[in-house]
């Protein structure tokens, strides 16, 4: 008998782990709504139906222990390409601790800090996307701003796109309430990821705390009415 039980837990064990993964690469797309996102006249001077989307893409890879959150290169930008950000997220779950790589104006900003902490409310919302069935959560960040997400229990990791973690899985979507921003897997591979491609090579770089850089900004470009935009949308999802 004892034999067959353990026979038993290692099958169920090994089904446990062929459909269940900790590694892998996840290749996302962004589509940004420029109307959405700018309400700054002088932008939406520069935006129009023919680029009014903007459809982007980012690499994420990752294991049990850490993920990188990247952009993939575009080779043909756009006359409004400059108008998304492309930040770059690196997670170390072992340690809580989050390296974000900010792109502004053309510099590279670092912001090393624990990993953010948000408080999901989690429903009996479902979709499917690139293949696994997805529960939708919600965050409510402040009284105007909301954030949906999309987990997968299949893929274990508590991670996801621009530095999101924090559920029961791997997030595979995300967006804001409006639709102006959204992230969608498009694919899913288990491929073990180098380590190169876990680590940001700006690691050496002095990096500041998320409430360091918060102050900093503020008191350098607070009073600008465009400060005061760039501020809200740089701090969009931190």
């Amino acid at each position: 008998m004892k034999y067959v039980v353990s026979l038993l837990i290692l099958l169920c064990c090994s089904q446990f782990i062929a459909q269940h993964h900790s590694y892998g690469k996840i290749t996302f797309e962004r589509r940004t709504n420029l109307e959405k996102r700018y309400t700054d006249q002088r932008m939406k001077r520069m935006i129009n139906e023919s680029n009014k989307i903007r459809n982007e893409e980012f690499a994420f890879y990752f294991n049990d222990t850490v993920s990188a959150f990247v952009p993939i290169q575009d080779n043909n930008p756009s006359d409004v390409s400059w108008m998304t950000s492309k930040n770059s997220y690196y997670q170390n779950l072992k340690s809580n601790e989050q390296l974000t790589v900010l792109s502004l104006f053309g510099q590279f900003l670092y912001v090393r800090d624990s990993l953010p902490q948000r408080s999901w409310k989690i429903t009996e919302n479902t979709r499917n996307i690139a293949g696994y069935d997805c529960r939708k959560a919600i965050y409510q960040k402040n009284d105007s701003t909301r954030i949906y997400a999309w987990y997968a229990t299949r893929l274990l990791p508590s991670i996801g796109p621009e530095g999101f973690c924090g559920l029961p899985g791997t997030i595979l979507g995300v967006a804001t309430e409006d639709g102006g921003i959204i992230y969608f897997a498009k694919k899913v591979e288990f491929i073990q990821p180098k380590s190169d491609q876990l680590v940001s090579t700006a690691a050496k770089n002095k990096a500041v705390t998320l409430k360091e850089l918060k102050a900093d900004i503020e008191k350098k470009y607070g009073s600008q009415p465009w400060g005061r935009r760039m501020f809200d949308d740089l701090f969009r999802w931190l």
